[in-house]
């Protein structure tokens, strides 16, 4: 059974920063597209960075320069550094994994976790 566990959520002040992790189990995540999205209340989900299985990742607008997602194979776990945070970034962020492929929204990852919160205030 596929699980995903997210941690490292928390409170920051603006300009701080977090490392959010994503440990996979029942399933090696080496050739997987891993992404984060978060969701902040009366917003919509919104994707934030994802990662392909060859390495090369991808981010949302608005956290280009400041997020950066890696993964640890070794490990099983999928990261997500968040320098100069915002409070514009707060959201529940949720880690997601789609084994087959690497689409771009939401619906395209079918597994996904539980969420860890952040809070930034100013």
């Amino acid at each position: 059974q596929v699980r995903l566990v997210e941690s490292g959520g928390g409170s920051v002040q603006a300009g701080g920063s977090l490392r959010l992790s994503c440990e996979v189990s029942g399933y090696s995540h080496s050739s997987s597209c891993m992404a984060w999205f978060r969701q902040a209340p009366g917003k919509e989900r919104e994707g934030v960075a994802r990662i392909i299985p060859e390495g090369r990742s991808y981010y949302g607008d608005s956290v280009k320069g400041r997020f950066t997602i890696s993964r640890d194979n070794a490990k099983n776990t999928v990261y997500l550094q968040m320098n100069s945070l915002k409070p514009e970034d707060s959201a529940m962020y949720v880690c997601a994994a789609n084994f087959e492929y690497c689409g771009t929204t939401w619906d395209s990852f079918p597994y996904s976790g539980q969420g860890t919160q952040v809070t930034v205030s100013s």
